[in-house]
């Protein structure tokens, strides 16, 4: 599906407005760089991320290992991130996931986009130029302004956490 097949649309949230697409300039920095990222249905949220390697790598059990991707991003402004997640076929088939977790992309980073990658399976995995390796989402951020207080507004919860709500 071509970018130019999704509509946008604006989303009134009290004060904030919110657009359901943002122009996203994107380079080749590699020149293994296969596909610019594209959207595979018209509901999907995130974009899938490949490997941009030479030659196949194998992530061993217990194994962290960057991959690159051959891409940097420039995102239209500070209001946006870009999010990369693990796949979740990968993660259930293979225990694959991602070291850090999330992958946060801010708004002024222009390097090329990495992931890393690991394997809580106990299989190695193969890793050949062009898999799709992670998914990347673009999220609006708010940026919060701290008020110092000297005590928080009570709630029922209070300060229980962990498993306080249940299990």
């Amino acid at each position: 599906m071509s970018n130019r097949e999704y509509r946008t649309t604006n989303i009134e949230l009290g004060d904030l407005s919110v657009t359901s697409s943002i122009t996203v300039k994107i380079k080749k920095v590699s020149e293994n760089s296969l596909n610019i990222p594209h959207y595979a249905t018209a509901a999907s949220a995130g974009v899938d991320l490949c490997a941009d390697l030479k030659e196949t790598i194998v992530l061993k059990p217990g194994e962290n290992i960057k991959i690159p991707t051959g891409l940097a991003i420039e995102l239209p402004g500070a209001h946006i991130v870009a999010l990369v997640f693990a796949r979740s076929g990968l993660a259930s088939r293979y225990g694959i996931g991602l070291t850090n977790g999330v992958g946060v992309i801010d708004a002024d980073y222009r390097g090329e986009i990495q992931v890393l990658m690991q394997n809580l399976g106990s299989e190695p995995l193969a890793v050949n130029p062009g898999d799709r390796i992670a998914q990347m989402i673009f999220m609006p951020i708010f940026r919060a302004i701290f008020e110092e207080v000297n005590e928080l507004e009570e709630t029922a919860r209070g300060v229980g956490g962990f498993g306080s709500t249940g299990v």
